[in-house]
């Protein structure tokens, strides 16, 4: 919650927590383990199209740095999804089209069971996003995401099954 409220109150265009600090939570939370059990960061999204360039996106980044004390400065990991597609090919091998915006990164995922993005609105209601729904989430359940068949699966989902052995992975 610290971590939410801290960048509702920043107010960064179109922002969300995703990823890892949202369905390791709850992978943990449905195994008992510690809430924090995993967690190496948060991944924080935002979109800004107007300015897609390395230094403005790093101006945001030392910005919500400073909004968070030790550990939570160095666990915050912000990036500009409206720049991802100038760097993503060259990181990791697959192309990657431009975004119309944050939700739409999580249809890109590696699987379902990781494109959850939660915001805290102004008036404290929790905003969840889940494009291909919550099922696989709470069933502990990875698969591919039929939209980008990625190379890079079953590393991920052997990193993931090696903290949940609880954790089903389908082809």
């Amino acid at each position: 919650m610290q971590v939410l409220t801290t960048l509702r109150d920043l107010d960064l265009p179109d922002w969300m927590v995703f990823s890892g600090a949202v369905y390791q939570r709850v992978f943990n939370h449905q195994t008992g383990r510690p809430l924090d059990y995993g967690i190496k960061d948060y991944d924080v999204a935002y979109f800004d199209a107007s300015d897609t360039a390395y230094e403005a996106e790093d101006v945001v980044i030392r910005r919500v740095a400073a909004a968070f004390d030790p550990p939570l400065r160095e666990m915050v990991e912000v990036r500009n999804q409206a720049r991802v597609h100038l760097w993503f090919e060259d990181k990791f091998a697959e192309p990657y089209p431009p975004l119309a915006d944050s939700a739409e990164a999580l249809t890109r995922f590696v699987s379902p069971v990781f494109a959850v993005g939660v915001k805290l609105e102004p008036d404290d209601r929790l905003a969840v996003f889940a494009p291909f729904g919550l099922e696989d989430l709470f069933a502990l359940r990875m698969r591919h995401n039929e939209a980008r068949r990625s190379p890079n699966f079953g590393r991920v989902a052997d990193r993931a099954k090696a903290r949940w052995l609880e954790l089903e992975v389908l082809g």
